[in-house]
């Protein structure tokens, strides 16, 4: 009956464990949303500056939304205020307030960045390495990645830190939440001949069979039972690379702040390859530096935390930053999976700074290949965002760490603000065409009320609005082109602004068809519907063209629902709204153009493609070698001795429990398992979550291997698993 029951919990300090070191636990206990951390020092730099520099952001926010505001109720105001125009010049304030906050951080980027002021955290990008002595973990975690180019990356990155010389301050621990049998195997053979190749007993392996709260609690498994070895540890994710000289430096600005708990880098993306995810790289290359540098500015060391691609202060995480199990159903409760902006306020809430380097390179990520893989990736952003609207009451947190919540919750409630929005004034204009206006309304009145328009009025918003838009952009043109060093690393000034002029008209046209996905979403998750936790697709990862048809048709539908009524209305009004009509008729096609793959940048090239960084270049070399053959999970482990003991001796369990629920997965492979005659029969049989319990529970594992091998003329007697 053992076998039925749940597979033994690991021993906290499995002796002899192959792949993990000797256990530290440190305590990290879910914090209250109810009670209020008594903060305990506060971050420098929160003086007169930084709220002199605040002033400046809100005062030119609320500025420039008041005068939109009063120009658009001059445009609606005529004949008296309809409830419907009373709607629609609300969600405008909206709308233009967030657009002029995000206007106002980018003014204040270009001012920063031109003339080279100080940050609030001065961390030295080029001088020579400062000298460090603390101890740092690198936490790299994965779910159901591939092996091979996640060995490459890390291994790239190992290489990179140990040219620095100061290797032995650093422990790699690779964190697991797979689900997949056959790629767990893969992760931990090719984890033994990364450590072989490396020669490196700082390398370690840790597979999490129960993956409660995702990466989140990925991490915070990590700190309960190694933390208390380390000072710091820099999380990625696995797409990540950072150089060994960032890391070092990100290292030393920890120890000489001893009153912040993080710092964030600013990662630009690499390794593009389709359309799509150029235009992100472009993009994210020239307008993120003054967008980054404008938050810094205002920020202090109230920044945020963007879950990758940072360092943590270890105790600091540990004793504020343990996320508590929102109440409710899902999507709204349960874990929060939006877990790093949350992790930060905690924080931040208990006296600890959080800091934003922009300035500081060698940081890197990749981004989704195709625009149905960045609107899957946004869905899950979505919920999680959405889930904290249950964060934002909660006691004691500072104001602006209760500004990234709502930020990060705006992110996707201004897209269907925006349709919403549209939708208005569509049914505004249909109103004034179908409906017959009132010259004379009740009451005595000698002349009558003649409906007026201000067309012109109507343009200078529309056009006041896109500038606010647009204008950033070329602000970030011309910070570029006044920085040497950056414009010889984009080839020149012509082939910059023209990159900008196409980047610009190719994100209108995709502009439209993100409102209607992000529109949908937001609806979806409203409904109750849970997003899941799916694999990300990595690299230039093919897109069947049915599937492109299938999930781009509705924002196509839409923009044909919105060609009709306008072209009911007038010819003009169809023209005005053209841009969102013509993105959302082409949205078929622009999914099937920008997920083909680029042989060359073009236009989008960045310096990162034009002259690659060291660590960038190893982590493809090695990527591009060839992986190692691998057969299915049962059949490795039974033709590879080694990886079979290793594999063993990673499960080395505490005492059985002689009670407990029924482990379902574990019961059928049992049970199917004793009609097996062979060990063909047992991988044929099982299906993926049985193979999963089988691998996870080491007399069984053995029971199955030690089954005889069916000759070659003999066919599995039991059809194949799922």
């Amino acid at each position: 009956m053992d076998a039925l029951r749940p597979s033994p919990t690991p021993s906290p300090n499995a002796p002899g464990s192959p792949f993990l070191p000797p256990e530290s636990p440190l305590p990290m206990l879910p914090c209250r949303l109810d009670r209020a951390t008594e903060a305990n020092r506060s971050p420098v730099h929160s003086g007169t500056t930084l709220m002199v520099r605040r002033l400046f952001i809100f005062v030119g926010t609320g500025v420039l939304t008041l005068a939109g505001g009063y120009g658009m109720y001059d445009v609606v105001k005529v004949g008296g205020v309809t409830f419907l125009e009373a709607v629609l010049l609300g969600f405008f304030l909206v709308l233009l307030a967030w657009v002029a906050l995000s206007f106002m951080s980018a003014l204040a980027g270009f001012f920063v960045l031109l003339t080279r002021s100080r940050s609030f955290l001065p961390i030295d990008a080029t001088g020579s390495l400062p000298p460090i002595t603390s101890r740092t973990a690198m936490l790299l975690p994965t779910y159901n990645e591939d092996p091979h180019h996640l060995m490459a990356r890390l291994r790239a990155m190992y290489e990179s830190v140990q040219a620095t010389g100061y290797g032995d301050q650093f422990d790699w621990f690779l964190l697991s939440d797979t689900t997949d049998p056959d790629i767990w195997i893969r992760e931990e053979l090719t984890f033994i001949r990364l450590r072989r190749a490396c020669g490196a007993a700082r390398l370690y392996y840790r597979h999490r069979s129960n993956n409660i709260a995702r990466k989140s609690g990925n991490i915070a498994d990590w700190v309960m039972r190694f933390g208390s070895a380390y000072d710091h540890m820099i999380v990625l994710d696995a797409d990540s690379l950072m150089e060994g000289d960032t890391i070092v430096r990100l290292v030393n600005a920890m120890e000489s702040h001893p009153a912040a708990a993080l710092i964030q880098t600013q990662p630009v993306i690499v390794n593009a390859r389709t359309m799509f995810s150029r235009l992100q790289q472009f993009s994210g290359r020239v307008y993120g530096p003054i967008i980054a540098a404008g938050n810094a500015w205002w920020h202090g060391g109230d920044s945020n935390y963007w879950g990758h691609n940072a360092i943590i202060r270890v105790r600091a995480f540990a004793a504020e930053a343990g996320l508590p199990e929102l109440s409710g159903r899902k999507p709204f409760g349960g874990h929060i999976l939006s877990h790093d902006f949350v992790e930060a306020a905690l924080m931040r809430r208990a006296g600890w700074a959080i800091y934003l380097a922009p300035t500081l390179g060698g940081s890197f990520e990749e981004a989704p290949p195709s625009l149905l893989d960045f609107a899957a990736r946004d869905r899950r952003w979505c919920q999680g965002n959405l889930q904290h609207l249950a964060v934002l009451p909660a006691r004691g947190l500072h104001w602006v760490s209760r500004l990234h919540l709502l930020t990060g919750i705006g992110a996707y409630v201004t897209a269907p603000l925006w349709f919403l929005f549209l939708v208005l004034g569509l049914l505004i204009a249909l109103q004034a065409h179908f409906i017959r206006p009132e010259y004379f309304p009740k009451g005595f009145s000698l002349f009558p009320t003649w409906p007026q328009q201000d067309p012109v009025l109507a343009a200078q918003i529309f056009a006041a609005t896109m500038g606010l838009l647009i204008l950033p952009k070329l602000l970030a043109y011309l910070v570029l082109i006044g920085n040497r060093r950056e414009r010889i690393g984009f080839a020149g000034n012509p082939r910059v602004l023209a990159g900008v002029v196409c980047e610009t008209f190719l994100a209108a046209l995709i502009a439209p068809c993100m409102m209607i996905l992000q529109t949908k979403a937001v609806f979806e998750i409203l409904a109750g519907r849970d997003a899941g936790w799916q694999v990300q697709r990595r690299s230039d990862g093919y897109l069947a063209r049915g599937e492109i048809y299938r999930k781009l048709v509705g924002p196509t539908l839409c923009g044909l629902a919105l060609l009709l009524s306008a072209y009911a209305v007038s010819l003009p009004l169809l023209l005005w709204m053209s841009p969102v009509v013509l993105g959302l008729l082409l949205s078929i096609p622009l999914g099937l153009m920008t997920s083909a793959r680029l042989k060359t940048p073009g236009l989008f090239a960045t310096p990162e493609t034009n002259d690659p960084p060291a660590v960038v270049l190893r982590a493809n070399e090695l990527a591009a070698s060839e992986p190692t053959a691998m057969t299915g999970a049962l059949h490795q482990l039974s033709q590879d001795p080694e990886l079979l003991g290793q594999h063993l001796g990673s499960l080395s369990l505490a005492k059985p429990r002689k009670f407990g629920a029924v482990d379902v997965p574990l019961a059928t492979a049992t049970t199917k398992l004793e009609e097996c005659e062979s060990l063909e029969d047992a991988v044929a049989w099982l299906e993926r979550p049985e193979l999963r319990a089988v691998l996870g529970h080491p007399t069984l594992l053995q029971r199955v291997l030690e089954m005889p091998r069916a000759g070659k003329d003999r066919e599995p007697s039991i059809r194949g698993r799922r």
